[in-house]
């Protein structure tokens, strides 16, 4: 039988406030002590007030109204009731049944295909401790416990392990873009839990359902989700049954591990929080956000496109990192609009090349905009060839060196003079008989071959168009 997949997202995304949700500790707390950054509120003392973060509030509003969402007037926090190590006061704050936004909705581009997958809420808690498990006990650091998380459910709509990652991909790039989240997985500071039923092809009916957790990389996703369909096809081609039931991804052995049966759904016991006041939003203050919202990606895709005659490949790749998009455009500031496709190559080719090499960011890069354009001007001259760019591109971008100090340094100028270049071709010619021979037969790739050898001798350093002309010259072409 023919099954289709049905993939639901659960993403939590910790927000980029100073402090925590509900109290005044700092939420800049990663390379601090454990338990360092705690008070009696997060800590869940009995007799503590909790106070809302207005921050929190207004980048879950701005969140929402990116992912098209409706905002509510009305909201209100929750107790959700649970007992777990790393929850301090055996509840957590979070929203039930009036969330921030709702019925909102993200378009993806996923295997040529344009979808658009709706989001059922996004509301906003406070996250946990953090455990840290030891061979026979486990540990509490407390300095996560109630920072503010965003939390955005997606409708049970997609449909492939594909469509899940380039979904939670795009997501993460808005937030980047909003400024509210560092959508970082590496460090958990944007998580995500799937659930994934499969049914026969042109059903309605789901078969059981599986959370699948422990995630933390868009590969991991990708790969979970593909097993975990798999294996749920396995199971009732080989006669079983599926059971409803939370798995683990284990990322060194690849596959999915049971973890828990889910046969009845959890019971949290959701009441309102008495200690907070509901949250009335303002009309006034939901326009004023919206028009405070930054360009977002899909809108500068088409704006990159339009002002600067990109490609879409080109301009999907540098909208899709803010950081990206933003050197980019830095660069263009600095020099004529129609070098953007060269500003362009640069930097989907060798600049991401090495960024990916050192496991780095452009916002760390040392070579600032200025730099990468003073070198651009420097081939567009005739100064430096593409060969001897290149070389000294990797020299800026492991020193931070100018282009032209590098240069001069290195004695890497252009040879351009035809005097100087027609003896070293010349000699080329006198010492490659077969390549000329070749040639005079009518075989074309012998002109690129003899090039290819002006270039050596100079070290990239000869200006190619006027080899190409003194070649053709010495050889009867031209």
């Amino acid at each position: 039988m023919d099954y289709e997949t049905v993939i639901g997202l659960e993403v939590h995304a910790q927000l980029l406030t100073r402090s925590k949700m509900f109290c005044s500790c700092s939420t800049d707390y990663v390379d601090d002590p454990p338990n360092t950054h705690v008070c009696p509120i997060c800590l869940g003392m009995p007799g503590t007030l909790p106070v809302i973060n207005k921050k929190a509030v207004e980048y879950t509003i701005m969140t929402a109204l990116a992912l098209n969402c409706t905002i509510a007037e009305y909201s209100k926090f929750d107790r959700k009731n649970y007992f777990y190590p790393d929850m301090m006061k055996n509840y957590q704050i979070s929203q039930y049944d009036a969330p921030i936004g709702r019925q909102g909705w993200l378009g993806i581009n996923s295997n040529g295909h344009h979808r658009r997958i709706n989001i059922t809420r996004v509301h906003l808690e406070e996250d946990v401790a953090k455990l840290l498990h030891r061979e026979n006990y486990s540990l509490v650091d407390v300095n996560r416990s109630g920072v503010p998380l965003m939390e955005t459910v997606s409708e049970p709509e997609i449909s492939s392990a594909e469509e899940a990652r380039d979904y939670l991909i795009k997501l993460r790039t808005i937030l980047r873009y909003l400024g509210v989240s560092t959508g970082n997985m590496e460090d958990g500071s944007f998580r995500c839990d799937a659930n994934i039923s499969i049914r026969p092809s042109g059903s309605k009916e789901l078969l059981s359902k599986v959370e699948v957790k422990n995630m933390n990389s868009f590969k991991a996703v990708y790969q979970a989700l593909k097993y975990e369909s798999e294996r749920q096809r396995e199971v009732l081609d080989k006669g079983g049954k599926l059971v409803q039931e939370t798995r683990g991804w284990l990322d060194e052995k690849e596959v999915t591990v049971s973890q828990r049966s889910k046969e009845y759904a959890d019971d949290y016991r959701y009441f309102p929080e008495p200690d907070l006041p509901p949250l009335f939003l303002d009309i006034a203050w939901i326009e004023e956000i919206k028009a405070k919202l930054p360009e977002l990606p899909e809108a500068r895709k088409e704006r990159v496109m339009a002002q600067y005659g990109l490609p879409l490949y080109d301009a999907n790749i540098l909208t899709g990192s803010k950081a990206m998009a933003d050197y980019f455009e830095d660069c263009l500031k600095l020099t004529s609009l129609n070098k953007a496709k060269m500003v362009s190559n640069w930097l989907l080719g060798d600049f991401s090349r090495l960024l990916n090499a050192t496991d780095s960011d452009i916002e760390n890069t040392r070579i600032h905009p200025s730099l990468l354009v003073e070198m651009l001007d420097l081939v567009d001259k005739g100064t430096i060839s593409g060969p001897v760019a290149k070389a000294v591109f990797e020299e800026m971008f492991y020193t931070g060196k100018k282009a032209s100090d590098i240069v001069a340094e290195r004695k890497l100028s252009q040879i351009s003079d035809v005097t100087e270049l027609r003896t070293i071709v010349e000699q080329v010619l006198a010492n490659n008989a077969k390549a000329v021979a070749d040639y005079s037969d009518g075989k074309q790739q012998a002109l690129t071959f003899l090039t290819g050898q002006v270039m050596k001798a100079t070290r990239g350093a000869a200006n190619p168009s006027v080899v190409t002309k003194i070649l053709m010259q010495q050889l009867g072409g031209g």
